[in-house]
């Protein structure tokens, strides 16, 4: 398939590259001069504008856009629209909150233009190597570009969750999950640390990698970052935020639906703002290992 895309940022740019492996043409666009070149050094092509990017893709139209949720990704929509044929696919790749896409949706539909939302998960090496993709939109959109969300992920790894919204709900609650899952990891570690700061928590993350109950890449993840820095004495246990764990929180406020974990869990990540804590250090390092996000250094 051709297919282009907006956005070269950490994701963004594997992503491309996981694209053009497994024989995709792909066309990018980005902001940064940097990363357009850094791109084109891969042996993919690049346009300078919007515009140009609309008009290197024959016939129908497939576009998806790698940016951070938000007006961001509203401004390039918009920039999109006078480029754009009745039945061209748009795929929204990033973070968005579901409620946004659904309102986007809605709106391109009415100019004959499809939505597909696909929460992409895996992190920047999943990104490279076969993510775990969950699509919603348009069935006969979403049938169109089946094989190429199939070829990105990995085996099974690929599911058509519903109606507009639904992929970026699911990856939303995903990311709900992978708030409650880190804390419990980071605190678990702190308590061994407070018991003995003598412990190889690296060599206790990788035992329990091997046929225990809490298996896991996350837990493959710690093991790294602690091999790395024992005992994370170089960072501050400072973890943002990036936005899903509260709307997940938010939403289920909204059903009605009791979610004491992750709500704690995502209170703990506005705590490390305030307080430097080795659970905190370790959940700063886990978003670093699996997505790139920066640590604050002491």
């Amino acid at each position: 398939m051709q297919l282009g895309l907006i956005g070269l940022g950490k994701m963004g740019y594997n992503l491309a590259l996981n694209f053009k492996r497994n024989g995709h043409a792909v066309v990018a666009y980005d902001t940064s001069k940097a990363a357009m070149e850094r791109i084109q050094s891969e042996g993919i092509n690049t346009v300078s504008s919007i515009a140009e990017l609309a008009e290197k893709l024959p016939g129908r139209r497939v576009i998806w856009i790698m940016v951070p949720a938000g007006n961001t990704v509203d401004i390039i929509i918009n920039n999109l629209n006078d480029y754009l044929h009745k039945d061209d696919i748009l795929i929204d790749g990033g973070n968005s909150n579901f409620k946004d896409t659904q309102r986007r949706g809605r709106d391109l539909e009415k100019i004959g233009i499809h939505l597909l939302d696909c929460g992409t998960s895996g992190g920047v090496t999943g990104a490279l190597h076969g993510v775990c993709t969950m699509i919603g939109g348009s069935p006969e959109a979403y049938q169109y570009c089946e094989s190429l969300f199939t070829s990105i992920s990995v085996p099974g790894g690929s599911l058509y969750c519903g109606k507009s919204g639904c992929g970026h709900f699911v990856k939303m609650v995903h990311n709900g999950i992978e708030y409650g899952m880190m804390q419990a990891i980071a605190e678990g570690f702190e308590v061994m640390n407070k018991f003995n700061p003598d412990f190889d928590l690296a060599a206790i993350a990788n035992v329990w990698n091997h046929g225990s109950v809490v298996r896991s890449w996350l837990m493959e993840l710690s093991q790294h970052a602690l091999e790395k820095d024992k005992n994370l004495e170089s960072i501050k246990g400072v973890a943002h935020s990036s936005g899903e764990g509260k709307w997940t929180v938010e939403t289920a406020l909204e059903m009605g639906v009791p979610i004491p974990v992750i709500t704690m869990s995502l209170l703990m990540r506005y705590r490390t703002q305030n307080e430097d804590t080795f659970s905190g250090k370790l959940v700063a390092a886990l978003r670093n290992e699996f997505g790139g996000h920066a640590v604050e250094k002491k």
